[in-house]
Order: C-alpha cells, then sequence, then structure tokens
C-alpha cells in the first residue's frame, strides 16, 4: 500500500503492536534526515529538511540549488504577518515537497539577546512579541500548505560558543516573559507540528533533558500535543532525555538510542517500556500528520528538484524588498533618478560578492542570484555611465572559487574522484577511484554524503583549471576538517596537512586557512590540485588524529593579490568623479554563521575608512548595508542617505536596486536596535561563557527595553525605518478593557494619514506600559501590538485598529509560579517606532486576575 495510507492508520493499534525494539528504533532517526520506518505495521520513514530561509533538501554537498529566502530578521523588519504567511505558504512549503521533505525545521525564534551571537540572523528579532507573532505567521502559512514546521531551539539558545555546554542562567520572570514567549506566542496561535530542543543548559540542566521545559511547560501548561525532537548530536545521554519528554534523537549517526545503550537502561529500570512507547506515540502521530498533509511527498519518487516559476521570483522579490529599512535619507537624496545622473560611482566590498545569507545549517546553493552590483546596472538599463572599485575586501576567508575554476572540458567548476584506502585504519590510498563527479562547488562540505562502498578512511582527489588574461599574483586559501594540501601546475603551494591550526570552520571541526601565493601567467590554464583525507591531522596542543566521519569538509578560496592603499586609492578616485556614490558594504556567511560567535560589531577590515573616504571625496554618497544583525557605523555622521538590506537571499541586487531608484518604496523597520558602541548593548560584559555559565544579568531589559531604561541613545532604535513619503496619525482613541474570564481585549485606534507626494506603506506600533503602582518593576514600553498600512496614495488615509490581549498587561510572578495581572492604570502609547511615540493614552483595570496555559 502507499506510504500515504498511514493517514488513515489507527495509532493506539500501532503501538499496542510495537515490540521493544520496534519502539526503540523509533524514538531516533536514520541517517541525517529521516525518521524510522517500520514496514511490519506499515509506518513510512519521514523526511526532515533544514530552514529557516529556504530548504536545502539532503546534502550539505551538491545540494539542490534552491530558493533562498530573506535571513529571518529581515523577515521580522517586515512587520507583516500577512506577507510572512504567504512566504510560508507558496514558498517554503512547496520547496520542501521539491526537496521531498514532509518536515522543516524552522523556524527559529530565538531572542537577538546579542547581536554578536552567531545565528542572529536566524531569529527574527530581540523582541519577544514580535519573534512570536512573525513566527506563528510562518508556522500557519507552512502548515496550511501541508507541510509541518519544527520552532526552534526550545531555548535560552542565543550565542555559538560552547554552545553544547554552556549553561544559560536566567531568571524565571525573564525566561517567561523574554526567552519563552516567543514560543508561546507561536504555540497559541500556530501550534506546530514539533519543537526541536537546543543545545545548551538552562538553569543547570540541558534543554533536550530537561523537564521544566520539555513536560511541565510544553506539555502540561501549553497542551502541546505534537512531537518533540533534538537538534543534531544535541543530546547528551539516553534515560534522562526519554523520561524528560524528548521524543526523538536526531540524527541517526553516533546516536545514544541505540539498542544496546536503550536496552540496558532499561534493564537497570531508568526507563520503562511505557515511557519508551510514549516517545515512539508522538513519532507516530507526527508521521501520520505528515501523511495526511501532503501525501504526495511520501508516495512520490523521493527525488529532489528545482522549480522557478515567474510568481515565485516576483515573490522572492517583493519580500527582499519589503524587509529593507531607509536609515537616513538627508535632502531626500534616495530614490535616485538616473534621468538626472550620467555616472554612478559602485564602491564597496559586498557589490560584487555573492551574499545570499548567513552561514552554518542556514546556507543554501541559490537556484539564481543578482549582486547588488548587477541588480543597479540592469536597472539603469545602460542609459547611466557605471564605474567599479572594490575599495576595501570584507571577507575572513578568501573568496570560493566555483566561479573560477574549469574542468578540462570547460565546465564551471572541477572533477572529484574518490579513493578507497588499502584499510580503513590506513592511510594509503587505492589508485583506482571507487567513485568520480563533476563538483560545481569549492566549498563542500561533504559530510555523509559519500560513495557507498568506501572506507572509513578515503581519499578525495579534486582537479580543475583557473586562467587570467593578464599575469597577476593568486593567492589561495585552503581549509580542512580533515587534512588537505593544494597543488598548482605540480608545486605545493598550500599544506594543510602536515601540521594544522584548529579553526572554527565546518561546525567547529575544521582548521583555519591557510594560505599561499602563486604568480598566475595571461592566457595559460593553470592545473589546480587538491588532495584531501577525511583524517584531521596533528595541531599544536592537539596531536590526536581524528577520523572526520560525520563532518568531512574542504574548502578552496583565492582571489588575485592586490595592494589594499592601491584599492582604496582607486574608489576615492572614481567617487570623486561620479554624480553619486553607492557602497554596498557589510558582513557574510563567514562572519555570522553557526558554530561560532562574531568578536566585534565592526565591518571587516577597512571598511570604514573607505566609506569615510568616499563620503569625503563626494557628499552624495548612499551607504548599503548587509548583515543580519546589527553593525557599528562610525560614519554614520558623514553621509546622507543609508539603506540596511540585511541577507535577502536570491533576489538581493535587484531588490536594493528597487529601494535605491524607487520602484519599491522602502517600509521596513528595524527589528531589533543599532548600538552607537558594542559597550551599549544590554549583555555586554556578560555575554560569554565563565566557567560554562552565562549569566542573564540584564534580565528583563533585552533590546530596546535597556536603551530606554538606562536612558542610552541608539544608532538607531527598535522599530526606526524612513519612507519616501511622510505619514501623521490622528484620531488616536482607545476603548474600555472587555474582561471575559481570564481573557482581555482592548482596543486602541488612531487613523492614518499619508502627507507625502508618492504612495507608501507604513508599521503603526503599540506599546505598553504596566502601572506604576506595581509591586514590582517594568520596562517603559513593551511592544504589544502592531499593524501594517500598505500602498496608501498620497492624501488619503486610513483607520487602524490595534488590539492588545492580556499578555500586554500581564507579567510572571515568580513566587505564585503564573502570570498576572494587577489592577491599576496601563499606558497605550502608538507611534512609528519605540524612540518615536505619536500618541500616548492610558486605561485603567479596575480588578486583577491570575492564569496559566496559554
Amino acid at each position: 500500500m502507499p506510504p500515504s495510507d498511514f493517514a488513515n492508520a489507527n495509532i493506539d493499534e500501532i503501538v499496542e503492536k510495537l515490540t521493544t525494539e520496534e519502539a526503540i528504533h523509533l524514538i531516533a532517526g536514520v541517517g541525517f534526515w529521516h525518521t524510522h520506518a517500520i514496514d511490519r505495521l506499515g509506518v513510512p520513514a519521514v523526511k526532515v529538511s533544514d530552514g529557516p530561509n529556504g530548504v536545502r533538501g539532503n546534502h550539505f554537498f551538491m545540494s539542490t540549488p534552491a530558493k533562498v529566502l530573506p535571513s529571518s530578521t529581515a523577515l521580522g523588519a517586515t512587520f507583516d504577518t500577512e506577507l510572512v504567511k504567504n512566504v510560508g505558504l507558496k514558498l517554503i512549503a512547496e520547496e520542501a515537497k521539491l526537496r521531498a521533505a514532509s518536515l522543516v525545521l524552522a523556524p527559529t525564534c530565538n531572542i537577538q539577546r546579542n547581536p554578536l551571537g552567531g545565528r542572529s540572523f536566524e531569529s527574527f528579532s530581540e523582541d519577544p512579541f514580535l519573534s512570536g507573532i512573525i513566527a506563528a505567521a510562518y508556522v500557519n502559512g507552512v502548515q496550511s500548505g501541508g507541510i509541518g514546521t519544527t520552532i526552534k531551539h526550545f531555548t535560552a539558545n542565543d550565542k555559538e560558543n560552547d554552545r553544547f555546554g554552556y549553561d544559560s542562567i536566567v531568571s524565571a520572570r525573564a525566561l517567561r516573559e523574554i526567552y519563552l514567549m516567543p514560543f508561546m506566542l507561536a504555540q497559541k496561535y500556530a501550534d506546530p507540528w514539533a519543537y526541536m530542543t537546543s543545545y545548551n543548559r538552562l538553569n543547570g540542566v540541558h534543554c533536550s533533558e530537561n523537564p521544566l521545559l520539555l513536560r511541565n511547560i510544553l506539555r502540561n501548561e501549553w497542551k502541546f500535543n505534537g512531537m518533540v525532537m533534538s537538534d543534531w548530536f544535541g543530546t547528551y545521554g539516553v534515560d534522562q532525555g526519554i523520561n524528560a519528554g524528548l521524543d526523538l534523537e536526531m540524527p541517526g549517526t553516533n546516536k545514544w538510542r541505540t539498542l544496546e545503550h536503550v536496552g540496558r537502561c532499561l534493564q537497570a529500570k531508568k526507563v520503562t517500556v511505557r515511557t519508551i512507547k510514549e516517545r515512539a506515540k508522538k513519532v507516530l502521530e507526527l508521521v501520520q500528520r505528515c501523511a495526511k498533509g501532503a501525501p504526495e511527498v511520501l508516495d512520490g519518487d523521493g527525488e529532489e528538484r528545482t522549480l522557478e516559476s515567474d510568481e515565485d521570483k516576483e515573490l522572492m522579490r517583493k519580500v527582499a524588498a519589503e524587509s529593507i529599512v531607509l536609515l537616513k535619507n538627508t535632502d531626500s537624496l534616495l530614490p535616485l533618478n538616473p534621468a538626472s545622473l550620467k555616472k554612478i560611482a559602485i564602491v564597496g566590498g559586498n557589490a560584487k560578492a555573492v551574499v545570499l545569507s548567513g552561514g552554518g545549517s542556514a546556507a543554501l546553493k541559490a537556484s539564481y542570484f543578482t549582486s547588488p552590483y548587477q541588480g543597479i546596472v540592469d536597472a539603469l538599463g545602460g542609459n547611466v555611465e557605471v564605474t567599479y572599485a572594490e575599495g576595501a575586501r570584507t571577507y575572513m576567508n578568501l573568496p570560493t572559487l566555483e566561479y573560477d575554476l574549469v574542468t578540462a572540458d570547460g565546465r564551471q567548476g572541477w572533477l572529484g574522484t574518490w579513493h578507497s584506502h588499502t584499510e580503513d585504519e590506513g592511510m594509503t590510498p587505492i589508485e583506482e577511484p571507487i567513485a568520480d563527479r563533476f563538483i560545481d562547488e569549492t566549498r563542500m562540505f561533504i559530510s555523509t554524503s559519500t560513495p557507498p562502498g568506501i572506507t572509513k578512511r578515503w581519499t578525495l582527489r579534486l582537479k580543475g583549471y583557473i586562467k587570467r588574461e593578464y599575469d597577476c599574483k593568486f593567492e589561495f586559501g585552503l581549509t580542512a576538517a580533515g587534512r588537505a594540501k593544494l597543488y598548482v601546475d605540480g608545486n605545493l603551494v598550500v599544506d594543510n596537512w602536515t601540521r594544522q591550526r584548529r579553526g572554527d570552520s565546518f561546525f567547529g571541526t575544521g582548521s583555519v586557512e591557510e594560505r599561499g601565493v602563486y604568480e598566475l601567467k595571461a592566457g595559460k590554464a593553470h592545473e589546480v590540485y587538491v588532495e584531501f583525507v577525511n583524517v584531521r591531522g596533528p595541531a599544536d596542543g592537539d596531536e590526536d588524529e581524528t577520523l572526520m566521519d560525520t563532518n568531512p569538509g574542504v574548502r578552496l578560496g583565492g582571489v588575485e593579490v592586490a595592494d589594499p592603499d592601491e584599492a582604496m586609492a582607486q574608489a576615492v578616485a572614481i567617487a570623486k568623479e561620479a554624480d553619486v556614490v553607492i557602497a554596498v558594504v557589510g558582513l557574510n556567511a563567514d562572519w555570522e554563521t553557526e558554530g561560532y560567535d562574531r568578536t566585534t560589531l565592526a565591518l571587516p577590515g577597512r571598511t570604514d575608512e573607505l566609506i569615510s573616504k568616499v563620503a569625503a571625496a563626494n557628499p552624495r554618497t548612499v551607504v548599503v548595508t548587509q548583515s543580519g544583525s546589527a553593525i557599528t557605523m562610525p560614519w554614520a555622521n558623514e553621509v546622507p542617505a543609508m539603506v540596511h538590506a540585511w541577507y535577502l537571499g536570491n533576489s538581493t541586487g535587484a531588490a536594493i536596486a528597487d529601494v535605491l531608484f524607487g520602484k519599491h518604496n522602502p517600509s521596513g523597520k528595524l527589528s531589533l536596535t543599532f548600538p552607537k558602541r558594542e559597550e551599549d548593548i544590554p549583555s555586554f560584559g556578560h555575554f560569554h561563557t565563565e566557567n560554562g555559565k552565562i549569566i542573564y544579568s540584564e534580565d528583563l531589559y533585552v533590546g530596546y527595553k535597556h536603551y530606554q531604561h538606562r536612558k542610552i541613545d541608539p544608532l538607531f532604535a527598535f522599530g526606526h525605518g524612513l519612507s519616501y513619503t511622510t505619514f501623521e496619525i490622528s484620531n488616536f482613541a482607545l476603548s474600555k478593557p472587555s474582561v471575559s474570564g481570564t481573557e482581555l481585549t482592548l482596543k486602541a485606534s488612531v487613523t492614518v494619514k499619508n502627507t507625502g507626494t508618492v504612495p507608501g506603506s507604513q508599521v503603526v506600533q503599540g506599546y505598553a506600559t504596566l502601572p506604576k503602582t506595581s509591586h514590582l518593576t517594568h520596562p517603559a514600553l513593551q511592544l504589544k501590538a502592531f499593524a501594517k498600512v500598505r500602498n496608501l496614495a498620497p492624501g488619503a488615509e486610513e483607520v487602524v485598529e490595534l488590539v492588545f490581549d492580556k499578555y500586554a498587561v500581564s507579567y510572571w510572578d515568580e513566587n505564585l509560579d503564573r502570570w498576572v495581572v494587577e489592577r491599576g492604570v496601563y499606558g497605550v502609547s502608538v507611534g512609528w517606532a519605540s524612540d518615536n511615540i505619536a500618541e500616548r493614552g492610558e486605561v485603567e483595570i479596575e480588578k486583577g486576575w491570575e492564569w496559566n496555559g496559554l
């Protein structure tokens, strides 16, 4: 019978028929991406796939080209639940089906506690309400398309360094009001099919083994009835997780939940068969949901496909443009009018670079990509002269070379041959390859994508050709999770084999990039050859030669050697000659990535110097910044116009051009605060681990709440974002609170008018202030409602209603272990940003109450 028939199965009967061995199989994955099938009982396997800004499919290595969505911080910046829901339905759910996946590992709705966090770009916001409401829209969109979501990482997973071991020490009140709140809102308004636990400890207990989180809060209080899985390799034992309520361990390689280990726990009475079957039942229920939601996935051929429709591309471009934030626009320099321009100078290390998203498990291979430079050139249509100079380089590791290498027969890429070794534990490769493959990427996280039948230790040999039309010195960079050597024309250029330096690449298992320079001759096709073996070599302080069995990888980068001073001078020279300068600068997937945290908020290298010098040379300088989280901008007062473009995915350049030239009127709002300096961040001084612990000393005062509490002026406040038109608010009115049982409804209405000359969209933000008579302290303002006015014509008005519920007036009482609404006078503020309030009012709640659950 087809796998989708499991939609009609009687789960209780299947659980009753399960043998103990089958139940144990069900509570751990198979391979990297599948649940376990039980053929005897007609239970199909379900495939999962990484998100959140796209759907990769089975492989990190040579993955299926995909739609890369804007980063989660960009989606948060839209403040548009309708748009995000549409993205979930039309892009994420449909991409999952193209990848033969029934469950996406998304969305991420951790808190942007500190912009240095390596995966900050994966989370929606620093604000728990915005995070939760956008997450709910994402979940509702995807699941309405029949694909399940796995909301993650549950919880207080806000940094990367030491992520498997650090202990987040969080007060009960901050845990509830800040770090659990996004999950709570998503659970209330969307009901995700699955939760993924985080790697870290929470107040002493790993989250995957934490009964307070998994049993008391998630199951008992919130009444979650779905499945809970671990993050990949995020389990640290057997019985603790099973007993706490972790249903599924992932992945199915190097796992704890083997027949042997679980069997020994059964013998020792540390777990019971009943508990194991309870966990297995949740997995079965998830499988059944998948069979009902998208039966065509389970019944399909399992092949991964790429499909790009014009409608998809239009939506990708729209959501990218909607997320862009206009930070500054002195004297209305933007939008640029090509008809009034003769020459535009484009400078900056990100202008021509392939910057799609942050790095790690969120990274994808784009099915298409438009760089900012190309997007601008395309928009001008050849009617304006464009000059270009990099000016200052922005990369951490040398750029990958997939666009520079060719095979002997002219294909863009190189050829790889896999070689088994003469014995599993040996280092001698067999000359005859076990497999060969054309490879179109030079960052290869091979993971488990090795040929069948290969030995435990194996060799990969890679060969391609590089050519330049002029003589130049070329610097190569080689990184390995394993060990590798690079030869050019048979000459050893980089040795990352004999002795290595441990680094953070490839999820913390790779080396530091080693570099070497080789002189390329004009017109000559130089042979580039890399030999890689999946055994990590010795390093100072770590002489162990470790087998890379699940995450081997090798990365080859390179760039022409250039004099930094000459590059800077060239950028300044073309800036002087241009009518307008567009500087495109920022970070990339090396700086912001899973596996490690950023060390500074500053832009890389000499970027800040470049902007200052270019702005001095030409006062009509527009700066476009790309990053998934906050950066410092010491030159902000030196330039008239600034646009923050996050990471925008496939349509990066097209969307940026749409905003710069006025095809799209920007309406994005900052989903996190941009500080003037790192010392102003709420968690400054207590973001890193000390003796394995991270003290969340800022407590409730995360993000804009801290800046207001301490009266610190940020560079750009949470919620800030300009438009090419202007708006005003009038007719502010508040209803009386309507209370029914433990539920509350309070409505604030305003009239929004477009007082400018072009159509535009605007976000109305509603903030709550708890009573001054409260026996606890509270942040001065807390976002509790928002609404987006779309495409309002010049002179037109629209009445906007903001609805506040019990969440807006409640706080967590640690003594009572429940939510409390106090009697008293509450403030309601409405405006354009956390620091730009247009109207304030007050309402009184005459009688308080307590509540629990959702």
